[in-house]
């Protein structure tokens, strides 16, 4: 079976439908809202035990009546739901793009790349909605990070079709470019939906997706060098070192049409490949790994 064929047919290997830290996520937030729907049937003192949860745990605004924004609320809030469509509609959004987001970041990145999008959200929506409204209220939903991804999604597939409405396919690039301009023509407009929080996700996104194209941000060494006593993850991956008549040596380059002719390629390798693209992600692989995934691509 060649790779172009796991396409269609993905029941081992590299590509899972329910990778691991999307179905962390999903339990997350399945467990918040469960809480949160225990703490909406008591009282503590008289006082409602929903709104003590979302005084404490859900994004308030920086000022206004009975306001009390704490920092770790950018994070809690994106945890929160306001009802069973709510975190319903989140969590489909968020497997139904995310999944393949997460294969080709690996789940650590994605892991960064989701929190950082719904951190873009409260932020925007923290700053901007008092620009916009004297009427300020919490805010709660994972919805700022399912934009990031949905952002992620067009950029790495943006001629795959998508069902809009589960009726109407459409192409990735021009369905989500449609969602997020309705965002900004609705910011305005008197509504519970944090329209700011959505296009702050989706800015966030576009602006991480960007530096790794062109840094290639290394998750996994970023916590390894943290791990490391007294080490500095921001320092330079290579030092410079002085040049010398004897550094100084004929770059080798490898020509992709000659494969050598006793290399022998299973699908068993090329699953384990997959796998561990799915961990670590694309870059973590090495060169003859990259030069296998190349060859197995070209075979029908």
């Amino acid at each position: 079976m060649g790779l172009d064929s796991r396409d269609y047919y993905r029941p081992s290997g590299g590509f899972s439908f329910f990778p691991p830290m999307i179905k962390n996520l999903l339990i997350i937030n399945i467990a918040v809202y469960f809480i949160q729907m225990i703490f909406g049937s008591l009282t503590f003192g008289g006082v409602p035990g929903e709104l003590i949860l979302s005084h404490y745990f859900a994004l308030n605004p920086l000022e206004g009546i009975n306001s009390n924004f704490q920092i770790w609320q950018l994070l809690t809030y994106q945890f929160m739901h306001g009802d069973f469509m709510h975190i319903f509609f989140n969590m489909l959004m968020m497997w139904m793009f995310g999944m393949e987001i997460e294969n080709i970041m690996g789940s650590q990145k994605f892991l960064l790349f989701y929190l950082l999008s719904g951190l873009g959200a409260g932020m925007l929506q923290l700053l901007g909605a008092p620009l916009l409204s004297d009427s300020l209220g919490y805010t709660i939903g994972a919805s700022g990070a399912v934009y990031g991804i949905m952002i992620a999604f067009a950029m790495y597939f943006p001629d795959r079709y998508v069902m809009f409405s589960f009726l109407i396919p459409v192409k990735a690039k021009y369905l989500i470019t449609f969602l997020i301009v309705i965002e900004f023509i609705s910011v305005r407009e008197p509504s519970f939906v944090a329209h700011l929080a959505h296009i702050g996700g989706a800015l966030t996104a576009l602006i991480f997706i960007l530096i790794d194209r062109r840094k290639q941000i290394n998750v996994n060494r970023m916590f390894s060098n943290f791990k490391k006593p007294g080490s500095n993850p921001f320092r330079p991956r290579y030092q410079k070192k002085p040049a010398n008549d004897y550094d100084v040596e004929e770059a080798k380059f490898y020509d992709i049409n000659n494969k050598p002719s006793d290399e022998e390629v299973n699908q068993d390798e090329i699953d384990k490949i997959l796998d561990k693209i799915s961990q670590s992600g694309y870059q973590g692989l090495s060169d003859r790994e990259k030069r296998i995934l190349f060859e197995a691509s070209k075979k029908k």
